[in-house]
């Protein structure tokens, strides 16, 4: 690649992530704050457009203002960006070169390398700054797969991953501008409006552009993206039909027991193993999720079908091909998340009396915690099923919180020594699921 093409590439692209501005603080940064100081490569992974570009800038106004660190000592490349078509891993070299003729950095120096797996070999030139400068990488990637292929070769005990995933409630109210206290909740007004709120937050899902500007249209196209680019073009996936059907079939039936049988005669494939290997695809994107059951036997937990959980409410709700949501699973599919991004171990479960457990999350050789989602207790049915479920994984499983998750019901149930927490969705996931 010609090395004038490189220089403006490097001024251009640093001035506009520079300039990037009116972002809001993301939760996992608390946990990246913890290795700005070490050496360690910060990997970044996450689903297509979930906001991995801004994470980034968002470090670096930490590490600028933390550090009192120079932007001459700051280079941010976004891979993507089509003129990179003709640069290939020797171009690694003179980038850095020009880099240093441009900015002449004093000290430590900050490196920002957007979907730069788009460079085969990038991680051998990422290794080798690790080992002989000083230098501070973040990387980023809408791949687990890949990243971690590549992390194994050459990048092992030398980084830290991180998932960014798409907004959380919490998250979602700082953009809106409101301020949770847990006081609050007992005053009718703010009480109203928090729930207002959660509904908005619900249709539209968390990716951070849909909220900026209040258009869910614009998830069919981020579907797209990711069906297309990462997918079938990252995994040379032939039969696009088939994908496409699995995918809109999986959006359709959020939160549903599926077992590979089940797919492979709904899409028409000749073998289980396409079907596996379209799911750890589309796994791997960050767009569908397969939770397995629990079992202390892994024969067992291996031979029972899995749950299916997407990324993101709003955008399975988008491209679903069903005229009425259900709401049940779509509320699981909230729960799934917000668990993965308190990076919790997620398993479903049923009793030896075939009773569904929707999430039991373990922690160790133990489960820690049982939860079921609800949409309303109102029924003394729904109530006395939901309660029955957990009393015997209270039994089989001991874990020692019981929680219901509901729209908007709150309180506990005690039945002998056995206590139920019950918490309004919304709240559990301001919260947390503490008093």
């Amino acid at each position: 690649m010609e090395k004038y093409k490189l220089r403006e590439l490097i001024i251009e692209h640093k001035e506009r992530f520079l300039l990037k501005g009116g972002l809001i603080r993301r939760e996992v940064q608390d946990d990246i704050a913890r290795y700005l100081e070490h050496k360690e490569i910060i990997l970044i992974t996450g689903v297509r457009r979930g906001g991995k570009s801004s994470l980034m800038k968002l470090i670096c106004d930490d590490i600028i203002s933390g550090f009192n660190v120079p932007s001459s000592n700051i280079l941010y490349l976004n891979f993507e960006d089509e003129r990179f078509v003709d640069f290939s891993v020797k171009d690694f070299e003179p980038l850095y070169e020009i880099f240093i003729e441009v900015e002449n950095p004093k000290g430590r120096k900050y490196f920002f390398l957007d979907e730069v797996q788009n460079i085969r070999g990038w991680e051998k030139w990422v290794n080798r700054l690790y080992e002989f400068e000083d230098i501070k990488i973040f990387v980023t990637g809408s791949n687990a797969a890949l990243l971690s292929s590549e992390i194994s070769t050459a990048l092992t005990g030398r980084n830290r991953q991180v998932v960014n995933w798409p907004f959380s409630f919490r998250e979602f109210l700082a953009l809106r501008g409101y301020v949770p206290e847990e006081k609050s909740f007992y005053i009718r007004e703010r009480r109203v409006e928090v729930r207002r709120l959660f509904r908005e937050y619900f249709e539209l899902g968390g990716f951070p552009e849909v909220l900026k500007i209040n258009d869910t249209t614009l998830l069919e196209q981020y579907f797209k993206d990711i069906i297309y680019r990462d997918v079938i073009a990252r995994y040379s996936i032939r039969n696009i039909k088939e994908i496409k059907e699995l995918t809109l079939f999986l959006a359709s039936n959020i939160g549903t027991i599926q077992s590979y049988k089940n797919l492979k005669e709904l899409i028409g494939v000749k073998s289980l193993n396409t079907v596996k290997n379209y799911l750890e695809a589309l796994s791997d994107v960050f767009l569908f999720f397969c939770i397995d059951f629990f079992a202390y036997s892994i024969k067992r937990q291996i031979y029972n079908p899995s749950k299916v959980y997407c990324v993101d409410a709003g955008l399975s709700s988008s491209i679903s091909f069903k005229f009425s949501k259900n709401l049940g699973h779509l509320y699981e599919n909230l729960v799934y998340i917000e668990l993965k991004r308190r990076n919790k171990e997620v398993y479903y479960w049923k009793s030896k009396k075939g009773r569904e457990i929707d999430f039991v999350i373990k922690r160790g050789p133990k489960i820690e915690e049982a939860i079921q989602v609800s949409i309303s207790l109102v029924d003394k049915m729904v109530k006395e099923r939901e309660i029955r479920a957990l009393m015997e994984a209270k039994e089989e499983l001991n874990p020692p919180n019981l929680v219901i998750l509901t729209e908007d019901e709150e309180g506990q149930e005690t039945i002998g020594d056995v206590e139920i927490n019950i918490f309004p969705l919304w709240k559990w996931l301001i919260l947390g699921g503490k008093k």
